[in-house]
């Protein structure tokens, strides 16, 4: 895969919310954008944003200053978009690219909303926040592909999609997953709970056992991990074997995943 391009400025962040905030944190900490270089619209007081004012950038200023933009970051909710960009788009360039994180707008939305300008879509984790996020991009400008690279690759392990139909699945995946592997994690707690371990033993010993996975599992392929762990014959095994009886972990991802991907394309 060819590098990506060097992140172009000024970048307008446009939300502060949860994402936009975890967003913000990522390139303020891995310097992919200098403070001086964003610019923040939000209708609220955020920490994150205050943090970047403090270092330089410039928060709510008028709209006239966008006319320098390079990049328009939308990190609204989903059903807020045109409300938002209304009185924004008067003031952008013609070279501004709109990169939104929004899940399930799609380009061809964005563009009959917006106009002409290169779109690229990029879902992000939260975890671009401590610089250890996922990011999944996609646009069919290559211009604009490289700038959502070049402004999440130094925070996130990113994949660059084929097709923009496939960014449901991977915003069902990634996007979400990190809440699936939680819900798991309280599930196996419990299930200590239930065989005799007190709650707190428990919670640290599921909550130590998904970071001590995570920090270990490397590049290596998942059956060859599953393999260090579960000997033929072991109690391993025959938990992985319960988990498996009739095919139920696999219909119960399929049907989780499905749910999600439905739920993206409604938000749309």
């Amino acid at each position: 895969m060819p590098s990506a391009a060097s992140v172009p400025g000024p970048v307008v962040l446009v939300g502060c919310g949860r994402l936009g905030s975890a967003i913000l944190e990522g390139w303020l900490l891995t310097e992919t954008v200098a403070a001086s270089d964003l610019i923040i619209l939000t209708p609220s007081e955020k920490p994150a944003a205050e943090t970047a004012r403090a270092k330089g950038a410039r928060i709510n200023p008028p709209l006239e200053v966008l006319t320098e933009a390079a990049v328009i970051v939308l990190a609204v909710k989903p059903a807020m978009w045109r409300e938002v960009m209304a009185p924004l788009a008067p003031f952008l360039n013609d070279r501004a690219v709109i990169l939104s994180v929004m899940a399930g707008v799609t380009a061809p939305t964005l563009a009959e909303g917006l106009g002409g300008w290169p779109i690229v879509r990029v879902m992000p984790t939260t975890g671009v926040s401590r610089g250890r996020g996922v990011a999944s991009v996609w646009s069919a400008d290559p211009r604009a592909q490289d700038i959502g690279r070049a402004l999440f690759e130094p925070m996130a392990e990113t994949v660059v999609l084929a097709d923009e139909a496939l960014m449901d699945a991977a915003t069902a995946v990634a996007g979400s997953g990190a809440a699936y592997f939680y819900a798991f994690t309280e599930a196996l707690a419990r299930a200590g709970e239930a065989a005799g371990l007190d709650a707190a033993t428990a919670d640290v010993l599921a909550r130590a056992t998904l970071r001590s996975a995570a920090d270990s599992m490397g590049d290596d392929a998942l059956d060859t991990l599953i393999g260090r762990i579960a000997s033929p014959g072991g109690s391993t095994r025959a938990g992985l074997d319960a988990m498996a009886k009739d095919g139920r972990l696999t219909a119960m991802l399929d049907e989780t995943v499905a749910a999600a991907v439905r739920r993206n394309r409604e938000m749309g």
